[in-house]
């Protein structure tokens, strides 16, 4: 008996210690699973802007075709601001908005910034479209593929007409779902002069 009362008065002395233990324990793994959760949901900047940077040359190395099936020099759009105009001769407001943006880009820095439409259209739709429509930048066949851009740049709904302006770092400057106006396109945009 005077065996257990020993090992029950060693256990007693020890149990501060134990308990003090078993809390740093508890306390470094809910420190632990904290961090892992803040930097998951929070990534670390370098990680986010080399994420941002493979999406610009990701897209730029995208082996673009315009209506007629050839392929476009994306390598002259590298380092440059991106406004990405995703279109379909379908849509009223796409239409509505195109000439404005083909002015606008007669304004524009073409050693700066590289204006592009996207047609989520068929080839012959487009063809017909640009054959009685002067547009004074590259349309692009847009396709599937045109759909995955347009969702990958944030337009989630699908909607058209949907503009991304997209820096050389990947940063999106500007989305717009709907028609844009030129003020909107010039409160990010440095204009040449004219």
């Amino acid at each position: 008996m005077s065996e257990e009362i020993n090992k029950k008065t060693a256990l007693e002395k020890k149990f501060p210690l134990l308990l003090m233990l078993s809390m740093i324990g508890l306390g470094s793994l809910l420190l632990g699973l904290g961090a892992s959760y803040w930097l998951s949901s929070n990534p670390s900047q370098s990680n986010s802007s080399s994420a941002q940077v493979a999406l610009y040359q990701e897209f730029v190395a995208v082996d673009w075709k315009n209506e007629t099936g050839e392929s476009i020099n994306t390598g002259a759009w590298k380092n440059k601001i991106l406004v990405i105009n995703f279109w379909a001769s379908w849509c009223p407001p796409c239409v509505e908005e195109m000439p404005m943006l083909s002015a606008f880009n007669q304004k524009l820095d073409n050693n700066t910034v590289q204006m592009i439409g996207i047609g989520i259209d068929s080839p012959s739709n487009l063809r017909q479209f640009l054959q009685k429509t002067i547009v004074s930048y590259p349309i692009l066949l847009g396709g599937l593929e045109g759909s995955d851009w347009m969702k990958r740049l944030g337009n989630l709904q699908g909607a058209l007409p949907y503009t991304v302006i997209l820096n050389p770092d990947g940063k999106i400057l500007l989305t717009k779902l709907g028609k844009i106006t030129e003020k909107e396109l010039e409160s990010v945009l440095l204009l040449k002069d004219k």
